[in-house]
């Protein structure tokens, strides 16, 4: 019996612990209407996402959207580090590691259920706020890409940085890296630059800037205002009420780094080839810090991953934003398949040797039959795992 008890309430605080793992509030407004916070609480993984915090997300997202008396809902990471600095990914090459060159239903179940949310978010019709301070990078720029209000700060650090692992840009990469100004996504894609709150303004990965100390002040001001139950004029009531805050903060904007290169970075996008694409980004200029970095992490990461980056931007603009979805789950899962994201991760996160032993040691050396085997779907189309998505777009 004792045994049992035991059990039962090491069961009750796991569970508690993954319910811990997202917080969920909701505030009263003037008026009646209720704001809906979620924070991601994982400050010492800088928030990185796992399917536990996806899995509580979902749901709640889905129900506040059905909700009548939710007004918006805000988005946020718990410290002042970072927002989300990425997908918590070390399950993800356990299960890829103990079968290699295999398809792996954990794989699949992850990313199923991350685009999921990423695609909730995106045709969410009421607002959602994103306060995207500090770290934003690969599956945090996946839920603040499509939120309607996306706010920077003075430490936003955004990035999709997948080259090193020998994934790709995922969570609708695929979607608004083709929507960038000429040659800033294949840039950002091929070499997983860092970039600040003016950079991200400037190719439309956020709305707002404001200072981080400020957010206390949003939060309040927003509980002040009358929300009504006309979706679009609650979205102008929130652009309104940021906007005249962002006056205040607007001295402590840090300079574009992409506005500075942006002839050079123009040149990439109109490269006719990613054997050319990338020349280009080597032969920029070294006395940029910046551009340094950028360089660094091109020739670190996977030649797999550049052709990946360089098909998608190939595509280009036509594709619905569901069937971005439903081709990059495809890709993912594939690229599960193939090992070179398990050997990625192991390089840089397991092991931390930083020396990822590539199959190709440049892009000319790829085949074209490999990236033509990433790019083939696992499942016919009534079988596919998000063939239904796009019933809420707009």
């Amino acid at each position: 019996m004792t045994e049992l008890n035991t059990k039962t309430e090491q069961a009750v605080t796991d569970q508690s612990i993954q319910r811990d793992v997202v917080l969920f509030e909701e505030i009263a407004c003037v008026g009646g209407k209720i704001i809906g916070i979620a924070t991601l609480n994982s400050e010492k993984s800088l928030n990185a996402l796992s399917l536990p915090m996806v899995e509580l997300l979902l749901p709640q997202m889905q129900q506040w959207k059905n909700d009548n008396n939710i007004a918006l809902v805000v988005l946020q990471g718990a410290g002042d580090k970072a927002f989300c600095a990425g997908g918590d990914i070390r399950d993800l090459y356990q299960a890829m590691k103990a079968a290699p060159d295999t398809y792996q239903p954990y794989v699949e179940d992850f990313f199923t259920k991350e685009y999921n949310l990423d695609y909730l978010i995106h045709t969410f019709d009421k607002p959602v706020l994103v306060w995207g301070n500090g770290i934003v990078m690969g599956g945090g720029l996946g839920l603040m890409a499509g939120a309607s209000h996306r706010i920077v700060t003075a430490t936003s650090r955004i990035a999709m940085p997948e080259m090193a692992i020998g994934l790709y840009p995922d969570v609708g990469g695929s979607w608004f890296l083709n929507r960038m100004p000429e040659g800033c996504g294949l840039f950002l894609g091929l070499t997983g630059a860092s970039i600040n709150s003016a950079d991200a303004k400037l190719i439309d990965l956020a709305d707002h800037f404001l200072t981080h100390d400020k957010k206390a002040a949003v939060l309040d001001k927003l509980t002040q205002v009358k929300w009504g139950n006309t979706i679009a004029l609650n979205h102008q009531k929130l652009t309104d009420l940021l906007l005249g805050m962002e006056d205040m903060c607007r001295s402590q904007m840090p300079p574009s780094q992409i506005r500075l290169h942006q002839s050079s970075i123009s040149a990439v996008g109109r490269a006719t080839s990613l054997q050319q694409a990338v020349e280009l980004i080597q032969a920029m200029p070294n006395e940029d810090t910046w551009l340094t970095k950028a360089k660094a992490s091109l020739q670190y990461g996977s030649p797999i991953t550049a052709h990946i980056v360089y098909r998608l931007l190939e595509l280009g603009q036509s594709k619905i934003l569901a069937d971005s979805f439903r081709l990059e789950l495809g890709l993912s899962v594939q690229c599960g398949k193939l090992g070179e994201f398990t050997e990625g991760v192991r390089a840089l996160l397991i092991d931390k040797d930083q020396k990822p032993n590539w199959r190709y040691k440049t892009v000319s050396d790829v085949p074209a039959d490999v990236i033509n085997q990433l790019f083939h779907s696992p499942w016919a189309a009534d079988l596919h795992p998000l063939q239904h998505l796009g019933s809420l777009e707009h």
